[in-house]
Order: structure tokens, then C-alpha cells, then sequence
């Protein structure tokens, strides 16, 4: 680990790090060193299998966007958790579709159980829980899903997600309390629908 350097000193800050500079390599790799568990993390509950993927290719047009990164805009993280979002929304139908599938794959493995008395009431309980939950999330608007996802699942506050999104935070609260009275709204209908 590196000592602090003394203030004045020109050295880059971690959160807001100089990608114009001449250590490009060296730059990227601490970027991929701080972030990447945290974007994979995220991206996973977002997109399932194609985390990988798209972790690497959040860095990969990060480099190559870097001319684009604004310090004094944002946080690196902020950036990064923007490129991801960003890529994201191409997979979003897909995502949907995931969503929707899981959720009637939950229930048809439900109406094709042999002993319903076999099963564990917890385990219904959680897969019920978990199908709903998919179903509704598939359902409400995209905007405020990245939202309420950039939040709960990648721990960002307020602040923070609307650097991400490049929203006003303002508009951030909004998106949160759309989403969570959606969200609410698609369970309750779902409850009134047994």
C-alpha cells in the first residue's frame, strides 16, 4: 500500500482519479481494483449470468470513453455505475423477459409439485415471495427500476444515483417513490388476483 501523499503534492484523488493522464494502465487497474466486485455485485442481480460480461465491458468503453470523464462532475464510481447502467438498458428486454420467465417457471414448478404436503412451508413461502417480487420489478416503469436497483442493490444513495443517471437528485426522489408505490401497487394487485 502506498503512503499519502502530503496535500498540494498533485497526486489524484481515488474517488475522482486524472484518466488523462500518462499511467493509463495503472489508472484503469486501480479503478478495476476498487469497482469491479462492486459492479459485478450489482450488475448480477440486474442481469443474472451476463454479469461478467457486462462488468468487462463497463471498463472496456470506460477507456475507451475516458475523454468523456468529467472529475468535477462525479465520483470514478459514479462514472463507472452510469457506463453499466447505461449498458444495461440495451439488455433490458432481456431482463424482462428473465423477470417474467422466472416468475412463471416459479409457479408452473408450483401447480407441478407431486406432494404439495412434501414441501417445506418456508420454501413456498420464499419462492411465492420471489416470483411476485420478479413479476413486479418486471413491471414497473425503467427509469425509476434503475433507480430503486442503483439504491437497494448497489447501496448508493440519493447522491450518488443521480450522478450515475445524470438526473437531478431532485428527480432521483422522485423515480424512488414512483417506484416503491409501483412496486407496492403491482404486489397488491397480485394479492387481490389469488
Amino acid at each position: 500500500m502506498t503512503e499519502p501523499a502530503a496535500a498540494g503534492q498533485g497526486v489524484p484523488d481515488e474517488d475522482r482519479p486524472d484518466l488523462g493522464g500518462a499511467d493509463v494502465v495503472r489508472t484503469f487497474g486501480l479503478l478495476y481494483d476498487r469497482h469491479a466486485r462492486g459492479l459485478h455485485r450489482y450488475l448480477t442481480r440486474r442481469a443474472g449470468a451476463v454479469a461478467d460480461d457486462l462488468v468487462a465491458e463497463t471498463f472496456l468503453v470506460a477507456l475507451q470513453t475516458r475523454h468523456n470523464y468529467a472529475p468535477d462532475r462525479g465520483t470514478a464510481r459514479s462514472w463507472l455505475y452510469g457506463i453499466a447502467t447505461n449498458l444495461l438498458r440495451g439488455h433490458v428486454r432481456e431482463q424482462t423477459r428473465t423477470l417474467r420467465l422466472a416468475a412463471r417457471m416459479v409457479g408452473e414448478a408450483r401447480q407441478n409439485a407431486e406432494s404439495p404436503d412434501a414441501r417445506v412451508p418456508d420454501s413456498v413461502d420464499a419462492e411465492e415471495q420471489t416470483r411476485r417480487l420478479a413479476g413486479a420489478l418486471a413491471r414497473i416503469d425503467p427509469g425509476n427500476r434503475d433507480a430503486l436497483l442503483l439504491t437497494t442493490w448497489a447501496e448508493m444513495d440519493a447522491n450518488e444515483v443521480a450522478e450515475t443517471l445524470a438526473i437531478p437528485v431532485g428527480t432521483v426522489r422522485s423515480r424512488l417513490h414512483r417506484a416503491r408505490r409501483q412496486l407496492r401497487a403491482e404486489l397488491a394487485r397480485k394479492d387481490r388476483g389469488r
